[in-house]
């Protein structure tokens, strides 16, 4: 879908205190977040189990306006469209891996009313999402392997962005995956605009400062371009 690029950051509350998840959420909204990441995983796709529409469908019942993406590392995607349209989410992004009829799920996530996202593993070539470009919002590309935070960013992944920025200069693209004031400057470079930070930005002292500076770096790089 032809957009606008623009740099919006969405911290994971992954690693944030569950427990507190509406007050946690609440505090990345008031510190600059542009939107919230919600991991969500069964498993079986990914070894770790999160959470599920119930618990997004609470949050959003406590927080009205923001813009929710959640993340499905699932291994039957197509089984949660719906809850999660009445729970409330705004974006579904899914990983293309285990499912074998992509355009059917992009649909169904259309039809339900939410934006649409298509997510790649670091195993998956970059180019299986050339047919799909016209059928979706956003492509991310993870930086790590899904199903755990805090893992070490792969920078090799930055030729997929690349790549993807190159041949589709209009689509959002999203990384996810050890991102952090470190390593923003290589991913605003190859060409990322939606930066998923977990850690650097939960666990920072300064949340406000965290985002700003991956906002910057975004805004620089786009500048240039």
């Amino acid at each position: 879908m032809e957009q606008i690029i623009v740099p919006r950051i969405g911290p994971s509350i992954l690693n944030a205190d569950l427990s507190e998840l509406h007050m946690e959420s609440q505090r990345l909204l008031d510190n600059g977040a542009d939107y919230l990441h919600l991991d969500v995983m069964d498993g079986h796709f990914v070894p770790n189990i999160s959470f599920g529409h119930p618990v997004v469908k609470c949050l959003r019942n406590k927080i009205k306006d923001a813009f929710f993406e959640t993340h499905m590392m699932v291994s039957k995607p197509e089984q949660w469209i719906e809850p999660m349209a009445d729970a409330g989410v705004n974006q579904y992004t899914f990983h293309i891996e285990p499912v074998d009829n992509v355009s059917s799920i992009c649909r169904k996530i259309r039809d339900a009313g939410m934006k649409v996202g298509i997510a790649l593993k670091p195993g998956t070539l970059v180019d299986v999402v050339e047919k799909y470009v016209d059928e979706v919002d956003v492509i991310l590309v993870m930086t790590v392997e899904p199903g755990f935070g805090g893992q070490k960013f792969m920078e090799p992944m930055m030729k997929k962005v690349e790549w993807i920025r190159k041949n589709f200069p209009t689509m959002n693209i999203e990384v996810d995956g050890g991102v952090g004031p470190s390593n923003i400057n290589v991913c605003a470079k190859a060409g990322a605009n939606m930066i998923v930070s977990g850690t650097a930005v939960i666990k920072s002292n300064d949340q406000a400062k965290v985002i700003k500076s991956l906002r910057d770096a975004v805004n620089d790089e786009l500048g240039k371009k």
